[in-house]
Formats: C-alpha cells, sequence, structure tokens
C-alpha cells in the first residue's frame, strides 16, 4: 500500500464517518482500488526513503487478485533522478480486498493492509498488519488540512510512530 511512497519501500487514506472498526470492515473496491497512480504523501520514516521525495505507487491490475506494483520516489527533489523498484501483489483476503502482500525480490515481501478509505475514492490509508509502519496516500496532491486529517485518522486506527510528509510533485503523474 498498502497499500503503497516509494512504496516498499516506500509505500501510500477515510470513510468521512465512522469509527476505523467501521471503515475496515467494508469491503473494498479492488478494481478501483488498485489501479491506477496513487500519490505517497505521509509515511513512516525509514533508511530506505531518505532523501525520497515525490512518492507514488502505481497499481495494474493483472486478474481478481493479481496487481503489479511499481513504488518510484525522486532523490534530490521532485524533478531529482528517479529511483523505482517493480513487485508483484496478491490479495489476500479477497472480497474484502484489503490486505495485499508485495513481493519485490526474491527475497523481500511486504504485507500491507488498507485501514481506511475514502468513499469517493480520493485517499487511502494503508499499514503494515502491525501497525509499525503506515502510508497516506492521495490521487491528487494534499492540502495541509487534509494531511492533518489522514494523520489523525492513522492514530485513531491504532499507528503510534512517527509520520513524514516528503515533498510531493506539484501535480499527480
Amino acid at each position: 500500500m498498502p497499500h503503497a511512497p516509494f512504496a516498499l519501500v516506500a509505500f501510500t487514506l477515510a470513510l468521512a464517518a465512522g469509527s476505523p472498526a467501521e471503515a475496515q470492515s467494508r469491503p473494498l473496491d479492488a478494481a478501483s482500488h488498485y489501479s491506477g497512480v496513487w500519490l505517497e504523501v505521509g509515511r513512516t520514516p525509514m533508511w530506505i526513503t531518505d532523501g525520497c521525495v515525490a512518492g507514488t505507487t502505481t497499481y495494474t491490475r493483472v486478474d481478481a487478485r493479481r496487481v503489479d506494483v511499481e513504488d518510484d520516489c525522486r532523490k534530490g527533489g521532485v524533478d531529482g533522478k528517479r529511483k523505482a523498484i517493480r513487485g508483484k501483489g496478491v490479495i489476500e483476503d479477497p472480497g474484502e480486498n484489503r490486505r495485499l502482500k508485495v513481493s519485490y525480490a526474491p527475497f523481500i515481501t511486504w504485507r500491507y493492509e488498507v485501514l481506511e478509505t475514502d468513499p469517493a475514492g480520493a485517499w487511502f490509508i494503508s499499514a503494515s498488519p502491525e501497525k509499525k509502519k503506515v502510508f497516506l496516500y492521495t490521487r491528487q496532491p494534499a492540502s495541509p488540512a487534509l494531511l492533518e486529517d489522514l494523520t489523525a485518522r492513522a492514530r485513531r486506527a491504532g499507528y503510534a510512530g512517527e509520520i513524514e510528509f516528503p515533498a510531493a510533485r506539484p501535480v499527480a503523474p
């Protein structure tokens, strides 16, 4: 994900009303969620994403359960050198469609769980299963108010760590 930043590497938003438990119980529309480009607007700081800005995750549906994933970012600024990684994703909870396992290399596998989504499909929040890593994604650049709201939602969903907000592209790619 979630979902996903320079998603593995960097990856990554909630229902307009309702508790996180209610949001999580609703099935996700995999066809719309796991397709197209998502902007990573917030994430848990990690060494692998140090210096990465303007992160995106691009999902391409292969079939009902499989998704190709490409995470990228820019080093040295939003117009800097592109750094990318590709993976093969599998939806682990068909029907609910909230858990995605992505294999980036033979020995690199990450699992993401979509914690909350916007009913209109404008953002989502994903996290590692134990909620030690979180990723905030939007379809368009996020306002400070939206970033604050997504952060509060991630906290209510159980994420307690630091969140960084790397520079984003001025417009969606």
